[in-house]
């Protein structure tokens, strides 16, 4: 049976269907996996180590000398992913109708679910399409994990000020360490570095899987079209801009829409700015089941979205078949 050629012919395969089959079985049957000890630690639970080890791996492929190209796409990816998300929260804003809601949707949902990405998406794609700077590139978008930005935004609105504790420097440097140290490594032993190359590819599939294992398709039903709608609308305004930047400044444009998806942590974002702002209590349940809509939207269409940005490169001839940008 040739099951990792059948998922090399399919874009994104080593990611998508693992990440995919994960949700069905966590849809259909939850408990199915969670049997505890190695099973559950693996397929259930094993995202964060999964991706920190993975980080681990990418970070011993950066050389020192061009790890200002991994500060600069992060930064990049990060600037434009709030400066989208905020702008049509702003418009949101703007037009919102009495009740609040524009078209249905909430304005702070919007700007919770197109101003934080999932960053274990990010990195399974970025895994099969980017390079070791593009991966790098991860420990600057740690920086939009939670309500932080949110808040930043709705701050530049007049809407609230800064609350402490949104921002959380340990948090940060949590994310930052195991690059760090498989950098460090990397770079003090080319055998080491060598090493751990081998070890990017086959992790993806597992933590796909264990990311997977996060998602209920419940929640687009909870929802409903206003969450599905907030999804679409991340994975093409946020994705689609960064994608074109990435073009316009020669870097590997499929990195940039790689960043267009909705956190799962995005989901507590409207309770928290509640919490701290009694105005927005009154819409804070409903921007929730549009953000875990939208999580769940995005993490289905973004590899399918990628796939065709794909597919045209490949037909230009920019990019490989082997999935490497010659742009």
């Amino acid at each position: 049976m040739k099951i990792k050629s059948t998922l090399d012919r399919i874009p994104g395969g080593m990611m998508v269907v693992p990440l995919l089959l994960a949700a069905i079985i966590n849809t259909v049957a939850p408990d199915l996996l969670r049997i505890g000890n190695f099973t559950q630690a693996l397929f259930v639970d094993g995202a964060g180590t999964l991706i920190a080890l993975f980080l681990v791996c990418a970070g011993a492929q950066i050389n020192l000398r061009n790890v200002g190209v991994s500060l600069g796409k992060g930064a990049t990816l990060l600037g434009v992913k709030w400066a989208v998300g905020a702008a049509v929260g702003l418009l949101a804003y703007m037009f919102a109708g009495d009740n609040g809601l524009f078209l249905g949707l909430a304005p702070i949902a919007i700007i919770a679910a197109m101003t934080n990405s999932n960053g274990g998406l990010y990195m399974a794609l970025v895994g099969q399409y980017g390079k070791e700077d593009d991966k790098a590139a991860y420990s600057i978008l740690a920086l939009n994990d939670g309500p932080f930005l949110t808040m930043v935004a709705l701050s530049i609105f007049g809407a609230m000020g800064f609350v402490d504790g949104l921002f959380s420097l340990t948090s940060f440097i949590s994310v930052l360490l195991p690059i760090v140290i498989g950098m460090v490594l990397g770079n003090l032993d080319l055998d080491m570095r060598d090493f751990l190359a081998k070890g990017s590819d086959m992790l993806i599939p597992f933590f796909a899987f264990a990311l997977g294992m996060g998602i209920n398709f419940n929640a687009i039903i909870e929802g409903g079209l206003g969450g599905v709608a907030l999804g679409i609308m991340t994975v093409f305004f946020t994705g689609t801009a960064a994608y074109l930047v990435f073009k316009a400044l020669k870097w590997n444009p499929i990195v940039g829409v790689a960043e267009g998806s909705t956190a799962g942590n995005a989901v507590a974002t409207p309770a928290a700015i509640a919490a701290a702002n009694a105005s927005f209590a009154g819409v804070a349940g409903l921007a929730t089941v549009q953000v875990a809509a939208s999580v769940v939207t995005t993490a289905i269409l973004l590899p399918i979205y990628v796939a065709f940005l794909v597919k045209r490169l490949e037909k230009k001839g920019k990019m490989t078949k082997e999935g490497e940008y010659v742009g």
